[in-house]
């Protein structure tokens, strides 16, 4: 009976295996969202730029503009727009060259998909790249830029109508207005606006665009302040965290050694905990159930999806847990530190002190990740949902599952469950190490694998030092929070 348990955990092992490097390779031709992020936080500096408080001179709103949004925000902005386009046209190239051509075999699906990404969002860079040429006095260069959107791309009537509001003499395309509505966002379609009412000398339209665009600047300079003022501040005390740490180490007086759990199982129960309960219920068998079931909530809006989201990751959590709960229940009761909510410390500084360390070491880590996989390697698809999803109950829902549904579920089982279990082959600092592996490679994104697992491992070292489940928790959901509200307030700027 034994033997036939464990031939059947090995093959579940190494279909997770296979699942996982196919996952894996699949993202490596997926886009990071990352630089997306940063030019929607450029395209809030950007709406931030028309502010002209009535009440200051002119001396005093440069004076302000130029402390808040930066010397010259508009030349910023273009580089900013200037470097994603590159790093696109370098991805696009990439993909194409790995592309068989047809007569020698069926093309690849995954290469050709992420090629027409890349193509897609080349052209949406350009429609914007050359509204900030037109601000950078740029205007030939704009033109050029637009004229090559026009031969190539569904965007053409929309490149076409941008170029004709700057040609000389203007051009007013039919339906110009219609084109700038649908086709551009936020600052950039003030722009637009702004520029085809002054040739239309449409004043009743013109005036309470502007009106509008003040008040936008005005809510754009607190969205500002909350995501960058309050990250940096956090950062500060991060960084004197890790300073205070670094002294008591150097000093001989570090706290004391990281003691390991007494452990009554073996490996089968790991295995069977993780492969069969996480990794093969919730990635393989939870989805062909749904898919089998025929239930697609695809084409109800975000707050079905939002709904699914969440109602396949209670699903998972159950059947994980449940599986564990099963695996452990001849153990019972488990010997002490084994799924303790508060430990032996005190857990709420432990969670917030680590949240404030993981900001200036999670910064340092994307600048190295995003030097190694150059915009590609994939993300986690909930973060460009939430980005684009503009319904406060869905919001709502997709903020619940990240903030509180995954760090109550990933902590039980990544650390109070995986990581203790570990102590029994490895040191405690190896259980950490390997826990938090597991756990960013769960994610499966590969550019996600070095920042989660430096993410892991502090949650695993605050856990191990408070040895309470409610300080990771803390530290957990506090990051995750804060990304969702980050992702809101800049999804936000481009309405």
């Amino acid at each position: 009976m034994n033997n036939l348990k464990r031939i059947i955990l090995s093959l579940i092992t190494l279909a997770v295996v296979v699942l996982l490097g196919s996952s894996l390779f699949a993202s490596l031709s997926e886009p990071q969202i990352s630089d997306r992020l940063e030019l929607y936080q450029t395209d809030l500096v950007l709406r931030a730029t028309e502010l002209n408080p009535q009440s200051l001179s002119e001396s005093q709103t440069t004076a302000v503009r130029k402390n808040l949004l930066g010397e010259n925000p508009f030349k910023t902005a273009l580089q900013d727009y200037q470097k994603v386009r590159k790093s696109a046209q370098t991805n696009l190239d990439k993909f194409q060259a790995q592309l068989i051509p047809p007569s020698l075999a069926d093309p690849q699906k995954q290469l050709v998909k992420a090629s027409q990404q890349q193509q897609d969002l080349i052209r949406q860079l350009d429609l914007r790249i050359g509204l900030l040429q037109v601000k950078e006095n740029q205007i030939p260069t704009a033109l050029k830029t637009w004229d090559g959107v026009r031969t190539q791309s569904n965007e053409s009537l929309t490149a076409a109508t941008l170029a004709g509001l700057w040609s000389d003499p203007p051009q007013l395309l039919p339906d110009a207005e219609p084109q700038i509505q649908k086709h551009l966002e936020g600052w950039f379609r003030y722009q637009g606006l702004t520029r085809l009412y002054q040739l239309q000398q449409r004043t009743e339209a013109l005036v309470p665009l502007q009106a509008q665009a003040q008040v936008n600047a005005q809510q754009t300079l607190v969205k500002l302040a909350i995501v960058g003022a309050l990250p940096a501040v956090g950062g500060i005390i991060g960084i004197f965290l890790l300073i205070g740490f670094g002294v008591q180490w150097l000093r001989r007086r570090p706290v004391e050694a990281l003691p390991a759990w007494e452990v009554p199982w073996t490996w089968e129960t790991i295995l069977q905990v993780l492969m069969v309960g996480f990794f093969f219920s919730g990635q393989i068998a939870l989805p062909l159930l749904i898919k089998a079931s025929g239930v697609d909530f695809s084409g109800f809006g975000g707050r079905a999806s939002a709904v699914n989201t969440l109602i396949y990751y209670v699903l998972m959590a159950t059947s994980a847990l449940t599986i564990l709960y099963l695996s452990i229940k001849r153990y019972l009761p488990l010997p002490e530190d084994w799924f303790r909510l508060t430990g032996k410390r005190n857990w709420f500084l432990w969670g917030l002190g680590g949240y404030f360390v993981a900001l200036p070491l999670m910064l340092l880590v994307s600048v190295v990740n995003q030097q190694i996989w150059q915009g590609q390697g994939g993300s986690n698809p909930l973060l460009q949902i939430v980005l684009e999803e503009g319904d406060p109950v869905a919001l709502g829902l997709f903020f619940f599952t990240a903030a509180v549904a995954a760090p109550v579920f990933e902590e039980i089982l990544f650390r109070g469950f995986l990581l203790p279990s570990l102590t029994r082959y490895f040191p405690v600092g190896g259980a950490i190490a390997l826990s938090s592996l597991i756990f960013a490679t769960a994610h499966l994104s590969l550019s996600e694998i070095l920042p989660l697992t430096v993410l892991g491992a502090l949650l695993g070292f605050v856990y191990t030092r408070s040895r309470g489940l409610l300080s990771s928790i803390m530290l957990h959901s506090l990051w995750n929070s804060v990304t969702m509200i980050g992702l809101f307030i800049l999804g936000s700027g481009m309405d």
